[in-house]
């Protein structure tokens, strides 16, 4: 298999470029449904804590489906699996738009796409890895998350024009009709393959195949600072609809803007010498700027201390390949999974906490506090971080 060195070159195969479509409409699509549900939401209860946990609390419930379902995301078709993942997407956000839908109805909707999603990111990446293998996996990575950075602040910008035109419903439909044609892209796309791994999908096979890969200490710390440092920050972006219900569109565009640098600078400019090294620094950077919410900055100011820590967004993919290196081919898909499931369900932690933190005090600070404890937890998985060695598994690892 020839090695991918330019993104260029990624796009002459037709099933990265689909890929890389299905990503992209399954951003914008989740991207206008988060901001339209956290304002209905806002709007509703005048409650921060809920406001973050309508945008993210489907995450919180990825950990349920990483200790449930993820086992699918080897032991399932990759194309059906991702066909089938943008049709249920497509339904309950639908649900979501029904008029009048009492916001304590939301949670079972958000809890069973937040399982189903799980198994769905394991099997995206799994199949990326199997396209690209580990020497393309960066780059191929760095591409998919070059899409969300414009998407996203796309997605934003017309989700809010979409939500003050046609009200949060209206969002949500348009958000249905993306999830629909995300589907329709995998199918068409997307050659058929078989799964990557024998058996059908079950809780104990799940369990089993997490256990095997928790069981590896240099996994662990990986995991660890994929999940933790970051799960807080996306707790003090849950908080910009609080800071500046009139302008946290723009703070989100702006953040995008910057993982956008963060992704070309990790998956493309950076020499293999320096990957390793720089994952610490920009797990700091990701949290550090945040420490000027505390004196409560006007709109341009919080815009450009948004701007840089987003940057730090790009450790999450130097720390993927780590994370590749160390993980035997055949539970890939669970591997990466479990990383999705496991950062996402820390990213609804942190949502839940910031919100919660927000309640007691005023955005500003629970922001300022959040960052805090984000750069606390760098420092403690430093030390496992620097003794990590990226060596190949050996085998039952």
């Amino acid at each position: 298999m020839r090695t991918h060195r330019t993104y260029r070159e990624l796009f002459r195969d037709r099933e990265f470029t689909a890929l890389f479509l299905y990503s992209a409409t399954q951003t914008a699509a989740q991207t206008v449904a988060g901001l339209a549900l956290g304002v209905l939401v806002f709007r509703r209860t005048d409650s921060p804590l809920l406001a973050s946990l309508a945008m993210f609390g489907p995450a919180l419930a990825q950990l349920v489906g990483a200790v449930t379902v993820l086992s699918a995301a080897d032991r399932l078709p990759p194309r059906a699996a991702l066909t089938g993942l943008g049709l249920l997407l497509a339904l309950g956000t639908g649900v979501q738009a029904l008029p009048g839908l009492p916001v304590v109805t939301l949670i079972p909707v958000l809890l069973v796409l937040g399982v189903a999603g799980a198994a769905g990111g394991g099997a995206r990446y799994g199949l990326l890895h199997d396209l690209l293998r580990r020497d393309g996996y960066l780059l191929g990575r760095s591409a998919l998350n070059l899409a969300a950075g414009p998407v996203q602040i796309g997605g934003f910008a017309v989700g809010g024009a979409l939500v003050a035109a046609l009200a949060p419903s209206g969002a949500l439909l348009t958000a249905a009709a993306l999830h629909l044609l995300s589907a329709g892209t995998a199918r068409a796309g997307l050659r058929r393959r078989p799964a990557r791994s024998g058996g059908r999908p079950s809780v104990t096979g799940t369990w089993r195949a997490d256990a095997r890969l928790w069981s590896s200490a240099p996994r662990r710390y990986v995991y660890l600072a994929l999940w933790v440092p970051n799960g807080l920050i996306v707790g003090v972006e849950a908080l910009y609809v609080p800071y500046r219900p009139d302008a946290a569109g723009l703070l989100f565009a702006v953040g995008a803007l910057g993982m956008l640098v963060g992704d070309v600078l990790a998956g493309r400019l950076l020499p293999a010498r320096w990957r390793e090294r720089l994952a610490v620094p920009l797990c700091a950077l990701l949290a550090a700027p945040y420490l000027g919410f505390a004196l409560e900055p006007a709109l341009p100011l919080a815009a450009a201390l948004v701007a840089p820590a987003t940057v730090g967004y790009g450790a999450g993919l130097l720390l993927q390949e780590r994370l590749v290196a160390l993980t035997p081919p055949e539970l890939s898909g669970q591997a990466l999974g479990l990383h999705g499931s496991g950062m996402l369900a820390c990213q609804g932690v942190g949502a839940a906490a910031a919100g919660a933190l927000a309640e007691a005090t005023s955005a500003a600070t629970a922001m300022a506090g959040t960052a805090a404890a984000s750069l606390a937890v760098t420092a403690l998985l430093t030390p496992g971080l620097l003794r990590g060695d990226g060596r190949a598994p050996r085998a039952g690892e």
